[in-house]
């Protein structure tokens, strides 16, 4: 995958996690895939599996991974961090730097209120979209983790995705007040909470949010920036 963006000459690379029929299903390769492109920069994508990981670099162990200008920088918040200083005069991924603190706190919440609910949730929906290579290890390791079968964790999902929902009251909240988390225009803020939702349509056609939740519009809205790169993605309908 390629996007050509206006910008520089200097064409960046994505190491981006990839399963079966090319889906894309990291949430935070996703955050970084948006701040590119809201940045307005070219970049490629370095389709990665699982168990190729390891062989990036010296010691990197998750994605994303960009490779910019001879170096290789790993984890989502450093990347952004890079892209703000690197290209100061392009569009900004934080507004300034109450916001980009502010940021920090958005991480906490995503992580701790998205991605540790959809996880269960999508476990074995995952596992099932991984390239045949990387089964095993995701398997093995996640069931690990959870101490029980994948296919187990995810059983019960529809008695459990009102508790998810409900979750979510802050965010429809604001969304009563403003289209974005950073008010008019979207920041990398917004990213982080649509890359967990492009995370969850990229493996499953479990539906997490209710057909009236005006969350869709939101994550919609997001998805329609940058020439469509979410709306784009080879995924489940939201």
């Amino acid at each position: 995958m390629r996007w050509k963006l206006s910008g520089t000459r200097n064409v960046l690379k994505l190491y981006d996690l990839v399963g079966k029929d090319d889906r894309r299903f990291s949430p935070t390769c996703w955050r970084i895939k948006l701040a590119l492109a809201h940045k307005g920069l070219p970049f490629e994508t370095v389709p990665t599996a699982f168990t190729a990981i390891r062989t990036i670099g010296d010691g990197i162990k998750t994605l994303p991974v960009i490779e910019h200008e001879g170096r290789l920088i790993d984890d989502s918040s450093r990347i952004a961090d890079h892209l703000e200083r690197a290209y100061p005069d392009r569009a900004p991924l934080f507004g300034c730097d109450a916001a980009q603190a502010l940021t920090g706190f958005v991480d906490a919440w995503v992580l701790a209120t998205l991605h540790a609910q959809l996880f269960p949730l999508i476990v074995h929906d995952i596992y099932e979209h991984c390239l045949e290579v990387d089964q095993p290890y995701f398997r093995e390791s996640r069931e690990e983790r959870l101490r029980q079968p994948l296919a187990e964790v995810q059983a019960g999902r529809d008695e459990r995705i009102g508790a998810f929902r409900g979750s979510l009251l802050p965010l429809r909240a604001m969304l009563n007040r403003q289209p974005f988390i950073g008010g008019e225009r979207a920041i990398y803020a917004d990213y982080m909470v649509l890359g967990a939702f492009q995370w969850v349509r990229s493996v499953s056609a479990f539906q997490v949010l209710g057909e009236d939740d005006p969350i869709r519009d939101y994550l919609c809205r997001l998805m329609g920036l940058h020439e469509g790169i979410g709306a784009k993605a080879v995924a489940y309908p939201l």
